[in-house]
């Protein structure tokens, strides 16, 4: 059991339950077993007691999207649009195998739990022919960490020559794909409650991915009872693209392919005029804000405040390293409140919703609101304990501002599942020096093949 007290809360409940001077505890089945005000009274003496002192604790933080192979091409086409970025490092990924795609999620795994992540997604689609099992090197990196994983197998099989955008050395062929993502499914999905490690589907986007292969995707995630993820209304190229190949817009040509739904969450979501946010909201489709990225490629800025207003699904991703170089889950807190008032205005975003977005609206797009992404009793106790009486947020009484208006804080502890995953600052169980030779490794490795 731990007990962690004497802390400032914030459960992100449905009523925003917070305490200035709380506590929570975890019991030995990794679950919570109490969280309320004052100190924990019968549960003190226990196992383990955390004095939270000038500390918040929050539900760990969500990511909703990312590319962790990408970690081995980080700063490459740093003043590229998407279709420009991509046309150069397309080449590149076409050389990965197992041993460059573990690494470079070793270390951004690691990193994402030093920001204070308890669960990531990975929207992983290149799978070059020779390279191994990429997707098993990345789901071992996750299990190095300690972090609940949520890794996707993406295909692409529409290349240039067929009028995508990806090279014929990229993609694969339709009935590979499908076969190989069911495999997938069968051989690492765990739908349990208590689960590590689920699978969801995920073609990576309207411009590599033919529509047979985008709907008979659809029709396998939904017989094997899994969730699905794509790329969608990220740019003006792919906007242009949807309209020029299909007669219609990003998500005119999802709904078509049967891709709008409770179980379908959509990366960027940054160009959907009004139609577009009715339907995503009508249908509980899911979008994963990623705020960094979207301004590192001058993609532009997510109608946010529109889709909370249309009660959507939103969670935050950081997205590949190589499109947001930060990669710092726990910053995209203040990016996203900052982006939604560059748009909006100060009202647009607060604070709290910002932590929403980072915690219970990730939890809701990967189908886990019921076991992770608010502290509330019998739920899974993943959580993050962010020490907050630095020089840096000092003065910052409010806790939950000083977390997301004040620089990034130092993780004090990480849980997953009760069990720590970051301490002091620290990895718990892997070496963070260690993760990035083996990152620096990879990448020398990748662009001199």
């Amino acid at each position: 059991m731990i007990v962690i007290e004497n802390v400032a809360v914030a459960t992100v409940d449905a009523d925003d339950t917070e305490y200035s001077d709380g506590h929570v505890v975890v019991g030995d089945d990794g679950r919570i077993v109490a969280v309320g005000a004052g100190h924990a009274g019968r549960y003190q003496g226990k196992q383990r007691h955390v004095d939270g002192a000038g500390c918040l604790v929050t539900p760990g933080l969500v990511n909703t999207h990312h590319h962790l192979y990408q970690w081995a091409t980080r700063g490459l086409a740093l003043d590229d649009t998407l279709f420009g970025w991509l046309k150069t490092l397309y080449p590149i990924w076409g050389r990965l195998d197992a041993e460059v795609v573990g690494a470079a999620a070793g270390a951004g795994l690691g990193w994402l739990a030093l920001s204070g992540c308890t669960t990531s997604m990975d929207h992983h689609y290149v799978f070059p022919r020779g390279g191994g099992d990429v997707l098993a090197a990345e789901i071992e990196a996750a299990r190095l960490i300690g972090l609940r994983f949520h890794p996707t197998r993406g295909s692409m099989d529409l290349s240039e020559k067929d009028g995508g955008l990806p090279p014929d050395n990229v993609v694969e062929d339709t009935d590979e794909a499908l076969a190989a993502t069911e495999e997938a499914i069968d051989t690492w999905h765990d739908p349990s409650d208590e689960s590590m490690l689920r699978i969801a589907v995920a073609p990576c986007s309207p411009f590599s991915v033919t529509e047979r292969l985008m709907s008979e995707a659809a029709t396998l995630a939904r017989r094997k009872g899994v969730r699905l993820h794509t790329h969608l209304a990220e740019t003006d190229d792919e906007e242009a693209f949807c309209r020029e190949r299909f007669g219609c817009t990003p998500v005119e040509y999802a709904e078509r392919l049967g891709w709008l739904g409770d179980d379908v969450w959509l990366a960027h979501g940054v160009h959907l005029d009004d139609r577009a946010i009715e339907r995503l909201g009508a249908t509980g489709t899911g979008v994963a804000h990623c705020p960094s990225s979207n301004a590192r490629l001058g993609a532009g800025m997510a109608r946010v405040r529109d889709l909370l207003d249309h009660r959507v699904p939103v969670g935050l991703g950081v997205d590949g390293a190589a499109s947001q170089e930060v990669s710092h889950l726990g910053a995209e807190l203040r990016q996203a409140l900052y982006t939604a008032r560059l748009r909006g205005g100060p009202a647009a975003l607060t604070a709290r919703e910002a932590l929403r977005l980072g915690t219970m609206g990730g939890a809701r797009c990967l189908g886990r609101s019921g076991q992770i992404g608010s502290l509330e009793r019998g739920k899974l106790a993943d959580l993050v304990l962010w020490r907050l009486d630095d020089l840096g947020h000092d003065g910052i009484e409010d806790k939950v501002a000083a977390l997301v208006f004040g620089p990034p804080a130092e993780v004090e502890l990480a849980l997953v599942g009760g069990r720590p995953v970051v301490e002091r600052g620290n990895l718990v169980h892997a070496d963070a020096s260690a993760l990035a030779r083996e990152a620096r490794r990879a990448a020398r490795k990748l662009r001199k093949t």
